[in-house]
């Protein structure tokens, strides 16, 4: 019998089994919140694009399909500000679609080196500046259904009509009133209602509509995607848990009022922080995903470090977390090395898991910690077991353990792909990583006494420019050839 998977749902506060509303076809209809594009995505930013990519990967290999959508923010007022920086002088309404289009390319960009593909034919990418017609549809059915009203060129969503306003904060009306700053507004009737719709101001990009010219107010666009997309009811809703209130308790208002049921499942993922502080750009400590990347050349070291924390639970980034995922990292390398080294080149061909007893309890124990709320620490535990269990195998001489070993290495590769993890080599110009390896294979050969193999290592060390030096103390230090 296959598991079922269980899934924490912030709105009931508590895990559930998950069933997909169309459980026939086996279809998942999934929507993020994604980017307002106005700077150099940040790997906060990456967190919540691959988390959320996991889960559509593993929701995938379990067997669904899911139809993806992350939509864009590209109307906004950070975006306004950043044209009035970047471009002064310049007409703001092409200086603000000059700056979407700049970092939603930076945003693109980084997700195609972080393996996190916008183009697949099931992810879907709406643009805010897009469904602007649609957006005024929609608020006039929130004024015909009594939910919202117009003021003085603005639009308003009345939080005093909301059904269970709070549900998924767990807020009342009176403690929200007491305890959450909200900007005073002559046109509203209560203080905690929000703007649907924003009256024209001078120079700024702005669409007609019954109420005047304006531009949408941030919640409207996601109740209007997802409905237009995957309908007035979807499977799952997520993002960072920093949205819930005000944004996605709005965006529940919203569609409620107009009418619909919205999303059965909502995933809500912890924040990043830089060495215990939050990330900002006037504390030195603002990470971009490019930045890393240049760094450390390897996107697939981000990831495990991802991994190595709950999706639901807040990360601090540190470097010294990045170099023990780099060394995590190179325990699959280096063992993929050594069967490569051992058995000839990987081999394309895939061999039944009977040739390896213990293959389909691991299997198993990996969708059980994933069927688990996506418990990522928990799976990538299993993908190390299996690392050790090959090691253990390389030492045994047993005739059918180049099977076994395939096997394990084909297993460990398939299911770390659900991960995005390539294992692929990195530029041997650009970093250490790709010497440090070898030489731990070396050392490996020669603690076995293989010592014409620890010789092949360092002659192709030496081939690409680097040269080994054995020290007394018997480490191996090393140095490029000048």
């Amino acid at each position: 019998m296959e598991q079922t998977i269980k899934i924490y749902n912030s709105l009931e506060r508590e895990k559930q089994p998950f069933t997909p509303l169309n459980p026939k076809d086996k279809e998942v209809k999934m929507y993020v919140c994604g980017p307002t594009v106005y700077d150099e995505p940040h790997i906060g930013h990456a967190r919540s694009a691959y988390i959320f990519d996991v889960i559509r990967r593993y929701l995938i290999y379990k067997g669904y399909k899911v139809k993806f959508v992350r939509n864009v923010t590209d109307v906004d007022d950070k975006i306004i500000d950043k044209a009035r920086n970047e471009f002064p002088g310049e007409d703001l309404k092409i200086a603000v679609e000059k700056v979407a289009t700049k970092y939603l390319s930076s945003y693109h960009e980084a997700l195609e080196k972080l393996g996190i593909s916008a183009k697949e034919p099931e992810v879907i990418e709406p643009k805010a500046s897009e469904y602007i017609p649609k957006m005024t549809e929609f608020i006039a059915r929130l004024i015909e259904n009594g939910v919202a009203y117009a003021a003085g060129g603005d639009v308003y969503f009345d939080i005093t009509k909301a059904r269970n306003y709070g549900k998924l904060s767990n807020q009342s009306l009176d403690k929200m009133e007491v305890g959450v700053r909200v900007v005073p507004e002559e046109n509203k009737k209560n203080p905690l209602d929000f703007a649907l719709w924003k009256s024209a101001k001078p120079e700024e990009p702005s669409w007609d509509s019954p109420w005047g010219k304006g531009r949408p107010g941030w919640h409207i666009e996601c109740s209007v995607m997802s409905s237009d997309i995957l309908g007035e009811e979807f499977d799952i809703h997520g993002g960072g848990i920093d949205l819930i209130f005000p944004h996605h308790e709005n965006e529940i208002a919203q569609s409620e009022g107009a009418g619909g049921k919205f999303a059965k499942y909502w995933i809500h993922h912890g924040l990043l922080t830089i060495n215990g502080q939050k990330m900002a750009k006037s504390l030195g400590n603002f990470v971009t995903i490019k930045d890393f990347i240049n760094k450390y050349q390897d996107p697939d070291l981000l990831k495990l470090f991802f991994l190595s924390a709950h999706y639901s639970h807040p990360i601090d980034y540190s470097e010294e977390k990045i170099e023990e995922a780099k060394k995590s990292y190179e325990r699959f390398r280096i063992l993929f090395h050594k069967i490569d080294r051992e058995f000839g080149t990987r081999e394309t061909k895939k061999f039944p898991d009977a040739s390896m007893g213990n293959i389909k309890i691991f299997r198993e124990t990996f969708e059980k910690a994933m069927d688990d709320d996506f418990n990522t620490p928990q799976a990538i535990g299993v993908l190390f077991n299996m690392v050790n269990e090959c090691n253990k195998i390389l030492d045994n001489k047993e005739d059918d353990r180049r099977f076994m070993l395939r096997t394990a290495m084909e297993t460990i590769v398939e299911l770390a792909s659900i991960f995005g993890l390539t294992f692929q080599d990195i530029d041997e110009e650009k970093s250490d990583t790709w010497v440090t390896i070898a030489i731990s294979m070396r050392e490996q050969y020669r603690k076995a006494k293989k010592f014409k193999e620890a010789d092949e290592v360092r002659k192709a060390l030496e081939s690409k420019g680097i040269i080994l030096e054995d020290t007394k103390d018997g480490k191996t230090a090393w140095r490029r050839k000048l």
